[in-house]
C-alpha cells in the first residue's frame, strides 16, 4: 500500500501530490493535503548551524503527558461491509485536552466510515498521537508510528462530491498525491480554520458535533514557526476513541 504520511499545506503553483508536497505557510490555504513526507533540505554553507529554539507551549488546560511509544504499522483486517444504514454512528476521541465528537457520515463515504468504526472498535487509535497541528488549519492524527507514515495496511476509498468544502469542524481523510481522489488509510484531519481552502479530493468522515472548543485548543500547540510542517509543541495523546451509536 502506499505510505500514509503528513498532511501539507501546498501553494497552488505546486504540482499536487496529496499531503506532504513541500509546504507553504499556514496563511497560504489554497493547496493540497497530501500523506507523503515532507523533503528535508540541508546546506553545508557552513560550519555550524544553530537549530530553532521551538516556542514554548500556550497555556490551553491540556494536561502534560509524555508521547506514547510508537505502534506497530499495519495488521489491521479490511472490513468487508458497510454500516448499518439505519443508525447514526459517532466516535468520541478522548485526549489529554479533552473530549470531542464526530458524527460520522457514511451517507457520503460509506467505506471510510465502515473502516473507521472498525478500527475504533479495535482500539487502534488508542494510545496514538495528534502528530501535525498546524495552527488556524488543522489537527493530523491516526497514525499508529506517530511518524506521518504509518496506516491499517489497506486503504478504503470513497469520492467525495464535488463541492465538498472543508470548513471549520469538517473530518476528512489524508492521502498520498499518487493516490486518486477519496482513498484513505487512517489517518484523518480536523480543520480548525474557517475555511482549509481545499479541492475536493478527501474523503470526507463527518463533522464535529461536540467538543469544537476541545480541538480549538489542540490547534494552539502546534509550533507557529515551524514552517507549515505542524510540530506540536506538546504531545497530544488519543487516549481513547469510543464508538456510539
Amino acid at each position: 500500500m502506499h505510505s500514509r504520511a503528513l498532511l501539507a499545506l501546498t501553494v497552488a503553483a505546486l504540482v499536487l501530490g496529496g499531503c506532504g508536497s513541500k509546504s507553504s505557510t499556514p496563511a497560504e490555504t489554497a493547496g493540497s493535503v497530501s500523506t507523503e513526507a515532507t523533503t528535508a533540505t540541508t546546506t553545508t554553507e557552513t560550519a555550524t548551524a544553530t537549530t530553532p529554539t521551538p516556542a514554548p507551549a500556550p497555556s490551553t488546560g491540556c494536561t502534560k503527558v509524555s508521547a506514547p511509544a510508537p505502534k506497530a504499522d499495519g495488521g489491521q483486517t479490511k472490513p468487508t461491509g458497510t454500516l448499518d444504514p439505519g443508525k447514526t454512528y459517532t466516535v468520541t476521541i478522548k485526549t489529554n485536552c479533552g473530549s470531542f465528537t464526530i458524527q460520522v457520515d457514511q451517507k457520503t463515504s460509506p467505506h471510510v466510515a465502515a473502516s473507521f468504526i472498525a478500527l475504533a472498535r479495535s482500539g487502534f487509535f488508542n494510545g496514538t498521537t495528534f502528530h501535525r497541528i498546524v495552527p488556524g488549519f488543522v489537527i493530523q492524527g491516526g497514525d499508529p508510528t506517530g511518524s506521518g507514515s504509518g496506516g491499517p495496511g489497506y486503504s478504503t476509498r470513497d469520492v467525495p462530491p464535488s463541492d465538498a468544502q472543508y470548513t471549520q469542524g469538517v473530518v476528512a481523510m489524508a492521502k498520498t498525491g499518487a493516490e486518486a481522489p477519496g482513498t484513505s488509510g487512517s489517518q484523518f484531519y480536523v480543520v480548525t480554520g474557517a475555511d482549509a481552502g481545499l479541492p475536493p479530493e478527501y474523503a470526507l468522515l463527518g463533522k464535529v458535533t461536540k467538543g469544537l472548543g476541545v480541538t480549538a485548543k489542540i490547534d494552539k500547540l502546534g509550533d507557529p514557526a515551524s514552517g507549515g510542517t505542524g510540530t506540536p509543541l506538546q504531545a497530544v495523546v488519543i487516549e481513547k476513541a469510543t464508538v456510539g451509536s
